[in-house]
């Protein structure tokens, strides 16, 4: 009887120590209050490796955006689906389009009194809804999320947590469905109503649990503004602009030094995360050996150079991947790097025409092609055209021309050469063209 009690008192004392030592796990609060675009990203895939160091038993995001870009927050989503801990939303005011996927995406929400979620129509940059295919594939994503939950019994009915058609209708621009905190609460897509992050851990019975939140860095905000596409994009232009332009141009200067610093830029995200995959390096490395021995070793622009570059943009592809992609190999990243590799390199063709152009600026030009006149004006004569003027003008043979010899003209002894037949000394001639440094004559 002792051994029993012992053993049920070490059972308690186990069951209350291991309840302490969950409560002492913080709840993580992400803030997301700003577009949502590869920035954001960045932050989110920041907090969340800090919230897995802290051992944190709960992710609250806190919501309050407008939305932003889809592949972004295609990338949150698909995170936020994959952690191994739980999920909670708190939308405070707003979570519109990107911001209601991100929102459905998460084990519970909570919404304050007055806020919204919904509106997940495509639009462009004047606001005006996309074309149908881009509906159609968000409104798959968001059905995708909603059924992400599973089903619940209610009644003798198994039936969806979230309805996945409510989903959808945020999408149809006919109608973009916004649900305010009572509607979401009342269709299964609100857990509850809070004033504030306090009273959403007090119904989920965490009240007192340790907050920690997420606060960025400078470091942060440099590589998340390195991160966006639009960044990117310009770093890969300024990368193989300034190699194309290089290998155009003798020596070592400022076009090596600007995609040297582009290329700096555009790799830095990816060493600072540790994010770095090994073939992504070799190619670099071998990108860069090829174009050194392009530049220095071997003249004019051949397979070394064209290689190189290849081996460049090979890079870029897989550096962008790498700084987009929190769960593992995914396509849809591979996809998005090439689109920001391709406009960076159609950027890039269409910068290197314009710098060698003639509407280019000056201080390009000179250094890449040969920008100087001999005029003139200024003393410098290829050919010397004073004997054009003997042209019409006649005089005497003074040797045989045969065809070359010495003529008479205005009485100067010049060098002459026949059109026609030898000419004998003492002949009348007519000067009849000045070609190539030469007077030509016939006999008259």
């Amino acid at each position: 009887m002792k051994k029993i009690l012992l053993l049920l008192s070490l059972v308690i004392l186990s069951a209350a120590y291991l309840h302490a030592e969950f409560q002492q796990r913080p709840v993580y609060v992400i803030p997301v209050d700003t577009e949502i675009d590869n920035s954001a990203f960045h932050h989110f895939r920041t907090a969340l490796n800090d919230a897995r160091e802290k051992n944190a038993s709960l992710i609250l995001l806190h919501l309050n955006t407008y939305g932003g870009a889809l592949d972004a927050a295609d990338s949150i989503r698909t995170a936020i689906m994959k952690l191994d801990m739980p999920t909670v939303a708190f939308v405070d005011v707003n979570a519109a389009s990107a911001g209601a996927l991100i929102a459905l995406a998460c084990d519970s929400v909570y919404m304050a009194p007055g806020a919204s979620m919904g509106s997940a129509t495509v639009v462009n940059s004047q606001g005006d809804p996309m074309p149908e295919k881009y509906q159609s594939f968000m409104s798959t994503m968001m059905r995708a999320t909603a059924e992400h939950h599973g089903k619940k019994m209610e009644g003798d009915s198994l039936i969806w947590r979230r309805d996945p058609a409510t989903a959808a209708s945020m999408v149809n621009p006919e109608v973009s469905v916004s649900l305010t905190g009572a509607q979401a609460v009342a269709c299964g897509y609100a857990d509850g109503i809070a004033a504030n992050i306090d009273d959403v851990l007090a119904d989920l019975n965490m009240a007192g649990t340790p907050v920690c939140y997420y606060r960025s860095t400078l470091t942060d905000d440099i590589v998340g503004f390195l991160a966006n596409a639009g960044v990117r994009a310009m770093l890969v232009m300024l990368i193989l602009a300034g190699i194309y332009m290089e290998m155009h141009t003798p020596g070592l200067g400022f076009a090596a030094a600007v995609a040297s610093v582009a290329a700096f830029l555009y790799f830095l995200p990816i060493f600072i995360t540790g994010t770095v995959p090994a073939w992504v390096i070799l190619c670099l490395i071998c990108g860069i050996i090829l174009i050194a021995l392009e530049i220095f070793v071997i003249p004019g622009f051949g397979f070394c150079g064209v290689s190189g570059i290849i081996a460049i943009v090979a890079a870029c592809v897989g550096a962008a991947t790498a700084n987009d992609t929190v769960t593992g190999f995914d396509l849809s990243a591979i996809g998005q790097a090439l689109t920001v590799v391709g406009i960076g390199s159609v950027l890039a063709i269409i910068l290197i025409w314009y710098l060698t152009s003639s509407k280019g600026p000056g201080f390009i030009r000179r250094h890449s092609e040969l920008m100087t006149e001999l005029k003139s004006s200024e003393g410098f004569i290829g050919v010397d055209m004073t004997p054009s003027k003997y042209v019409g003008l006649t005089g005497r043979s003074v040797t045989v021309l045969r065809p070359a010899g010495k003529a008479e003209i205005n009485g100067e002894i010049l060098d002459a050469v026949s059109t026609g037949e030898f000419i004998q000394p003492g002949r009348l001639i007519k000067v009849v063209k000045y070609e190539n440094a030469q007077i030509y004559v016939t006999e008259i």
